[in-house]
């Protein structure tokens, strides 16, 4: 493919060329947009969707949908939006994945596609990464469609959901305060900085699941979106259903999720018909068993095994003669599952202990899965390895892959920072192209080497003295980790230099927009 783009000319650099004269059609409405009174601005919405019942279509809208659009942020927002996004949301409207450099501002970007696609009122799906996004985005560009006639929901875990109303939180406002007048537990000129953080995103009202499909544009995670079309395939009454259709998605982070977690399932689950105390019994034998004497681990596989050492003392300790004829399939499956949980599922890294349950951690995004438990038999397995209560084995009612999932749309768009290497990989399986946003302002990051080191010691002293010498000059340092128990260990290494920090990963998650809040 490089060879290709050598001989034939970089293809993104070909669609962002052919879209320059819609681009420069677009900056010609402005003035006139500039000079229209907030009322006469508000009334473009309902303008458009009757030219689009008399027959007109949204590529025919385009320039002055986008042009409303871009005015109206500048009102509400306070953000104009560059040629550069007007390119990027011609890419997401055509059904194509725009790569943007970070800090290019792809949520604004997307206002565009996504107002323009909501106006058939079929629905819009935006699709972020974890629930705070979600929420933070509903509330902060909700702000934009609100103004402009358009309604905005948010689907949150555990059936969680919201509508944007911009008078709810006035309401919470004057009964809180009301309330504490009454009770007098808050003193005239303090502050409950928790309280009004969090008011910042409470312009979003509680709803019922369908209600908050019911929107013209609907933001959440792709686990929430998948899980309502799961459960909306079991309803026998199609009056249950929550989501009204599949019509358009813009996917952020779009890499992550069609390509690294494109095969990961979603699983709706029942109860088996019977719980089993064996787990605990299993869970004890394999604590005996030695590694590499009585079975081998494949950490990449997900695999492990008994040799013939274990086999033997398996046998010997259930007085069996031959696991895998006198116990049976059930016995072989219980000795499988608590060898794995034993071996490859570990404390804070895999799944955390909270209020005595398991609560597995997302490898992809490190946020905690309330709700979620592992199929056939591993959830129970932890539980036993980690001496909880065991809760009845589960047995798969409905099930589907994000890849599958988001090919049912009608439409799909996608935005993220690194989308170029997996563009054949995007083409191939949902026949989407990748184009390369160029950036707005020459690009003056460096994207240094990696540095390679002998030991984890030695990485470790070099990665806190680069901390030290970047906060010593007053710089802000972000510091990634793959699991919770890496995550708190470096947090003790920069405790021992003497240097403050703040630590984030699964275990509070509850606290999560509050610190990236402060962070800026």
């Amino acid at each position: 493919m490089a060879f290709l783009d050598k001989l034939f000319g970089d293809p993104s650099v070909k669609v962002v060329n052919k879209i320059q004269p819609l681009v420069a059609s677009i900056n010609a409405l402005e003035p006139k947009f500039q000079v229209l009174s907030d009322d006469e601005l508000k009334q473009q919405t309902q303008i458009f969707r009757d030219r689009l019942t008399k027959g007109e279509t949204v590529d025919q809208l385009l320039p002055e949908a986008f042009a409303t659009v871009r005015e109206a942020s500048k009102r509400v927002l306070g953000q104009r939006h560059y040629d550069v996004q007007l390119v990027g949301g011609i890419i997401l409207h055509r059904g194509m994945i725009a790569e943007m450099r970070t800090g290019e501002g792809k949520t604004l970007t997307a206002t565009l596609s996504v107002y323009l696609n909501a106006l058939s009122g079929k629905g819009v799906h935006v699709v972020t990464v974890n629930d705070y996004l979600a929420r933070r985005d509903a509330d902060w560009m909700g702000r934009l469609y609100h103004w402009l006639g358009l309604s905005v929901g948010c689907i949150q875990n555990q059936l969680v959901s919201y509508v944007f109303d911009p008078g709810y939180q006035a309401r919470q406002q004057e009964a809180a305060q009301a309330e504490q007048s009454k009770s007098g537990e808050k003193t005239a000129g303090t502050e409950n900085t928790e309280l009004s953080f969090k008011v910042d995103l409470d312009n979003l009202r509680p709803v019922k699941r369908r209600e908050a499909y019911e929107v013209d544009i609907v933001y959440g995670t792709n686990n929430e979106f998948g899980f309502d079309y799961l459960r909306d395939n079991m309803v026998q009454n199609q009056a249950h259903k929550s989501q009204k259709g599949l019509h358009y998605a813009i996917i952020d982070e779009v890499d992550s999720i069609l390509i690294d977690e494109a095969r990961t399932p979603l699983i709706i689950s029942g109860e088996a018909e019977a719980a089993t105390d064996q787990y605990y019994r299993f869970a004890q034998l394999v604590e005996r068993l030695t590694e590499n004497e009585d079975y081998n681990v494949d950490e990449k596989m997900k695999v492990a095994t008994l040799t013939e050492a274990g086999i033997a003392k398996m046998e010997d300790w259930l007085g069996l003669a031959n696991i895998y004829e006198a116990g049976g399939v059930l016995t072989v499956h219980h000795i499988e599952q608590a060898l794995k949980a034993f071996t490859l599922f570990k404390l804070d890294r895999d799944y955390v202990v909270k209020n005595g349950e398991v609560l597995i951690v997302d490898e992809f995004t490190g946020r905690l899965m309330p709700g979620r438990r592992y199929s056939e038999g591993l959830h129970q397995a932890i539980e036993a390895k980690e001496r909880l209560d065991i809760k009845r084995e589960s047995r798969t009612l409905a099930t589907v892959t994000f890849q599958n999932l988001f090919r049912l749309y009608e439409k799909l768009s996608g935005m993220t920072g690194t989308a170029e290497t997996e563009k054949e990989e995007f083409f191939k399986i949902y026949g989407i192209d990748v184009v390369v946003i160029p950036t707005h302002r020459p690009m003056v990051r460096k994207d240094l080497p990696d540095a390679v080191y002998k030991n984890e010691q030695g990485k470790l002293t070099a990665v806190i003295e680069k901390i030290k010498e970047y906060h010593t000059a007053g710089n802000p340092v972000l510091v990634g980790t793959i699991s919770i128990e890496k995550n708190e260990y470096m947090a003790k290494l920069l405790e021992r230099a003497g240097i403050p920090f703040q630590m984030l990963n699964a275990k509070q998650h509850e606290r999560e927009a509050e610190i990236i809040a402060q962070a800026g």
